[in-house]
């Protein structure tokens, strides 16, 4: 230190002073033009063009970008600290004062006096500095260490997790394929089976032919014994009736209202003592001049339009029936409730209650004092307007009832239902005469023709059926449907059957000539219900499409009633043709005129 004191006194300061060079000054140098575009980069140079200048420019003036980082590393190096200062500021850290006072007044005692040797007290490295550096990277490694940790430990929580739900899987996988070989075990016992069912069928089908054979020739012969019945009478005239008879005189001849025709009594031989006698097949609709009447007129298919909404059920109304001479329509729904309305008021008069399933569809009594109605309990219950009640359970069926229909009669009421069988029950013996089989599906929908012993049948299996009620034998079958059928009426004069499918398709039929006259095509939407104007002249489809479909029969025209907000599950029209009556899934009555 005293050297360099003395070095700077012997040179002296040194200052820095300014020069300026005037622009004339002439000192011999020749100074090279500097241009800035070889040094700069424009805006429209790319990046590598930039990166070629960059390394261009370096390797001009050796620029080495490696040892000027090693520069920077030793000029910023940790700088070693003096003896004594590294005394000092060991003593004041640990607060000395005293020690610290003996010290410098020493040490700068023998410095004064030159008995001091700095250059033989050497430096003392950062040791401290290096210490706290290594602790700080020890610490860093620990909280790493601890995160790895943890990370290892959820690994392995992971795999511990995965290797179980993999178990489970392999389990759950085992357990499939031992239910996959035992069903295809299954499938093919059944195909065995299946294979012994053709020759079964053949037989049983042979049978039943036979069975029907027999049948018939039976109902030939006693036929031809009921002709030979007055002759017997006669004879028997003045003896007691042979026990298990009945005396039924038959029914006048109405095709003239001043000749009748002479009370005739017929013998028959019953099964029961109180089952009913089918009328005779002759008779003539009494209404038919009201029909041909009717039929004069002609209805217009866009005349009509929507007057009143009943709220007639708080579920879906299911069908609708007209009383055979009063404006009341009666409902059934699947709150399982059917009730009697007086239209087009809507005012509602009675209510019945006794159903434990949903009410399918509802029936008058020819004479309008009894209401026959389907559920899905399987039954047929008829209720008595007078007594307020259910006066007859008809219990038989195996599933649910769907459709009940009337003989002009009376004494009579039809039903068919899922179990693929239609059944025509005798009011009076309360019990089943016959079991029409020979539909191979539901049979979804029944009817009487009026005043004849012919019933019409539709079924799921795409057919439409007329059978003889007297013997439950099937008179002919209708093919041509190619979904199922859900609908099946006559018109009002009996020469002529509509029917409607699944898939919207309207026909009528022929029953004379018995094959189809024409086909509207309303879909793709299901019609579930289809029925003639009182002329005959406009059929009324429920459509699934939130619509009533009306279709001229001699055009085929169609139009449609907008207003229902859910599938039409049935429609009817009133005695005259002039309104209307439509009902659905919002449990609402329209009334359109």
């Amino acid at each position: 230190m005293a050297a360099a004191n003395d070095t700077e006194a012997v040179d002296g300061p040194y200052y820095l002073e300014k020069v300026s060079i005037p622009d004339d000054s002439e000192d011999g140098f020749e100074y090279e033009e500097i241009s800035v575009e070889e040094e700069s980069v424009t805006e429209e140079e790319d990046l590598e063009t930039a990166a070629e200048v960059l390394r261009k420019f370096t390797s001009e003036c050796d620029f080495v970008p490696e040892q000027i980082f090693s520069q920077f590393q030793k000029l910023y190096s940790p700088v070693p600290e003096a003896v004594d200062d590294f005394f000092r500021n060991f003593l004041v850290k640990m607060e000395m004062s005293k020690t610290l006072d003996c010290f410098q007044r020493e040490w700068f005692e023998k410095l004064h006096k030159g008995m001091l040797k700095t250059n033989h007290g050497g430096l003392v490295s950062d040791i401290y500095t290096h210490n706290q550096v290594l602790e700080n990277e020890l610490q860093n490694t620990q909280r790493e260490r601890d995160s790895y940790k943890q990370a290892a430990f959820q690994a392995g929580e992971t795999i511990v997790r995965l290797q179980k739900e993999r178990d489970f899987h392999r389990l759950q996988h085992k357990r499939v394929v031992q239910e996959k070989n035992k069903l295809i075990e299954d499938i093919r016992k059944l195909k065995k089976h299946y294979e012994s069912f053709p020759p079964a069928l053949k037989q049983l089908n042979e049978k039943y032919q036979t069975a029907l054979r027999q049948k018939m020739l039976v109902s030939i012969d006693r036929d031809r014994l009921s002709s030979q019945v007055p002759n017997l009478d006669s004879s028997l005239s003045n003896s007691r009736t042979p026990p298990g008879t009945r005396r039924i005189p038959k029914e006048t001849d109405s095709r003239s209202p001043d000749q009748t025709k002479p009370v005739e009594e017929v013998t028959v031989t019953t099964k029961h003592s109180k089952d009913s006698e089918f009328p005779a097949s002759t008779r003539i609709n009494p209404f038919l001049p009201q029909i041909k009447a009717l039929s004069a007129q002609s209805t217009k298919i866009s005349g009509f339009s929507m007057t009143k909404s009943i709220k007639a059920h708080t579920l879906p109304v299911n069908h609708l029936a007209l009383h055979p001479n009063k404006l009341l329509v009666a409902s059934a729904s699947e709150d399982h409730l059917w009730r009697l309305w007086e239209m087009p008021e809507g005012e509602m008069i009675m209510t019945g209650e006794g159903h434990t399933g949903w009410v399918s569809s509802c029936s008058f009594h020819p004479s309008g004092h009894c209401l026959a109605t389907t559920s899905e309990d399987s039954t047929v219950k008829i209720w008595d307007f007078a007594k307020s009640c259910c006066v007859l359970t008809l219990e038989g069926h195996t599933h649910i009832t769907w459709g009940c229909s009337f003989h002009s009669c009376g004494d009579f009421v039809a039903s068919c239902s899922m179990d693929n069988t239609a059944k025509v029950w005798d009011l009076n013996s309360e019990r089943c005469r016959y079991t029409l089989r020979g539909h191979v599906d539901s049979v979804n929908s029944i009817s009487f023709l009026p005043f004849s012993n012919i019933l019409l049948t539709c079924s799921a299996d795409k057919s439409v059926s007329l059978w003889d009620a007297r013997a439950g034998l099937c008179a002919q079958t209708f093919y041509g449907h190619r979904y199922p059928c859900n609908s099946a009426t006559f018109n009002a004069l009996g020469d002529m059957i509509a029917s409607c499918d699944s898939f919207g398709v309207v026909k009528l039929w022929d029953v004379r000539n018995i094959s189809a006259i024409t086909t509207v095509d309303t879909g793709p939407h299901a019609s579930n219900q289809v029925v003639f104007s009182p002329n005959g002249q406009v059929l009324a489809v429920a459509s699934d499409d939130y619509e009533v479909k009306l279709v001229e029969v001699a055009s085929s025209q169609l139009s449609s009633l907008l207003g229902h907000n859910n599938s039409v599950q049935s429609v009817v029209f009133d005695h005259k043709g002039e309104n209307l009556f439509s009902s659905g899934y919002e449990g609402e009555i329209f009334v359109w005129s």
